[in-house]
């Protein structure tokens, strides 16, 4: 028989989480395998700990990583062993990129097991270690809330970002008196010194046409309003960085231009109207192809604020860098900019602002809504579709985006109101959106949510819609399919004058979306025609005990 319980005495799996309860976790992510039986155990004297399935580790992640962005909270996630973790290597590398809270862990082999080679074994740590702050596996169960208290602290330290904990399964399942230790946090809302906010400010103020580059730290450190107030107080356009994975300014300031995007030609061209670029927060100029281009003009000078000093002088020098949070920063620098400018600078900002409203976000989007009539013929243009949503959709609602070419024209026509309306892949690995759109919901309760996906990035994580039904989430699936990788066809005939693509079409045979997610449970149509688009997307409006998806089915292009 074994023996009997020594009191005062806890085993691992309960160790495991009490300390994630004691961290601030509420909410796990997982897709469970023999290894991760004695964490299932527990969880089953722990309802609190909400635990959301899913089918396959991508998935998880992703799921787990849009919770955790739209909530801002720590967020835990459970795969299985290293098939498992390798499913997940993908999205935990989105989730590095955007620096998602997150404590993966993996169940593994019992310790001395491992070195049988039993099926499913191989060393975790070093695969997750590229795409991770922090990676370890635990050989003592005293050892275990340390590494879990660490876990957390490095998770939750700017850079903010993912880590990763082996748990072997005679750690999870073995019993001893341990020290569950206590929460350390450490702050970063730091403000730079005042001689470093004089520089700056006086710098600022000398530039003759200052332009603010507009990042995800806007919405990490909350400073929607204060970025606002900063374009306001110079009278600065405010462009968003190339890589447009959030809401990071409000889309209606009169200051707002828009995105830049990542054409190296069209970035230079932009911005070499101005002769000081302000980076707040952002990536500066993150591309995807090479271009014997630079995207920064020689005669536009740099400086930058965030927490993020990686990305500080990475590519581009900077006069200034100032390692500090967005929004602490911005609470001191604007006060000083009007007690260095005084009233010269407030006119100069009131005539800037007149000047720019000409051309503004506002002004592009009603000049473009003008230009789009609604369709008579099929398939739909996938623009009219970008535009009807956005028109349709409710002020407070959040939009998850990953259709890349069929969603191009988005940003254009739906309005960031606040630092949670929008969420976009950081990474460029499809397959993200779909899942990511499930955490964002679990977060946003009181929000509708709508995930804007193409066909090729939804067919990668397609099984996300049975985790959306299963916790009866009330969100949208806006697919737009246009039966192919239309990406990969743009850029086979740009960049090699190739018009017959191998591989890249989904026609043969073609795919009915909709009726995939019949099979998932969900209520879903497929529409081809103006008058099919508003009446589904009207029907899914209305219903909110459950997920809804739509197949729009968009033209080529």
């Amino acid at each position: 028989m074994p023996d009997a319980p020594v009191p005062n005495t806890i085993t691992g799996r309960d160790a495991f989480l009490r300390v994630l309860k004691d961290e601030g976790v509420t909410k796990m992510f997982g897709n469970p395998g023999t290894t991760e039986l004695p964490i299932m155990h527990a969880l089953s004297s722990a309802p609190e700990m909400g635990y959301v399935l899913a089918l396959q580790e991508a998935v998880v992640i992703a799921m787990a990583d849009g919770y955790a962005r739209a909530s801002g909270k720590l967020v835990s996630c459970n795969v299985h062993v290293a098939p498992g973790l390798g499913n997940a290597i993908g999205s935990i590398y989105t989730s590095m990129m955007s620096g998602t809270p997150m404590i993966v862990t993996a169940g593994q082999q019992e310790q001395g097991h491992g070195l049988t080679e039993p099926l499913l074994y191989a060393p975790l740590v070093p695969i997750a270690q590229p795409v991770v702050k922090w990676a370890t596996e635990v050989s003592r169960i005293e050892d275990l809330p340390r590494i879990l208290r660490r876990a957390a602290k490095v998770a939750l330290t700017a850079p903010t970002g993912p880590v990763f904990i082996s748990l072997p399964g005679d750690i999870l399942n073995n019993e001893a008196a341990i020290d569950m230790g206590d929460v350390t946090r450490v702050d970063t809302a730091v403000r730079p010194s005042d001689a470093a906010l004089e520089q700056l400010a006086r710098r600022l103020l000398s530039a003759k046409k200052p332009v603010i580059l507009a990042g995800h730290e806007i919405a990490t450190s909350d400073a929607f309003a204060e970025a606002a107030e900063l374009a306001e107080t110079l009278g600065a356009p405010v462009l968003q960085q190339t890589v447009a994975w959030g809401a990071h300014f409000p889309s209606e300031h009169p200051a707002y231009l828009g995105a830049l995007n990542r054409d190296q030609k069209y970035v230079r061209r932009v911005l070499s109207d101005y002769d000081l670029m302000l980076c707040v927060g952002a990536d500066v100029l993150k591309m995807s192809v090479w271009s014997e281009t630079e995207p920064l003009p020689e005669t536009t000078k740099v400086a930058m604020i965030g927490l993020r000093d990686w990305e500080m002088g990475k590519n581009f020098p900077a006069e200034i860098a100032l390692r500090a949070d967005v929004k602490e920063t911005l609470k001191a620098l604007i006060p000083l900019l009007r007690k260095l400018g005084g009233g010269r600078l407030a006119e100069q900002a009131k005539a800037s602002l007149a000047e720019i409203s000409a051309r503004n976000w506002s002004t592009q989007r009603a000049q473009k809504a003008a230009k789009v009539a609604t369709p008579t013929t099929s398939p739909l243009p996938a623009e009219w579709v970008m535009m009807r949503l956005s028109d349709k959709l409710p002020k407070d609602a959040i939009v998850v985006e990953e259709g890349l070419t069929s969603t191009a024209t988005l940003p254009s026509y739906f309005a960031f109101r606040d630092r949670n309306s929008f969420f976009g892949n950081v990474s460029g690995g499809i397959g993200w959106g779909i899942a990511a759109a499930v955490g964002v919901q679990i977060a946003e309760p009181k929000r509708r949510v709508v995930a804007v996906i193409g066909d090729g990035s939804a067919m990668y994580s397609i099984s996300a819609l049975w985790s959306a039904a299963n916790q009866k989430l009330p969100v949208i699936f806006l697919i737009t399919n246009n039966e192919g990788y239309q990406i990969l066809k743009n850029r086979l005939k740009l960049f090699h004058g190739n018009d017959t693509p191998i591989g890249m079409d989904f026609n043969d045979p073609p795919m009915n979306i909709a009726k995939i997610a019949e099979g998932f449970g969900l209520p879903s149509e497929r529409v081809d025609t103006a008058e099919g688009f508003d009446a589904a997307l009207d029907r899914a409006l209305a219903r909110t005990d459950g997920p809804t998806l739509i197949e729009a089915m968009v033209k080529k292009g």
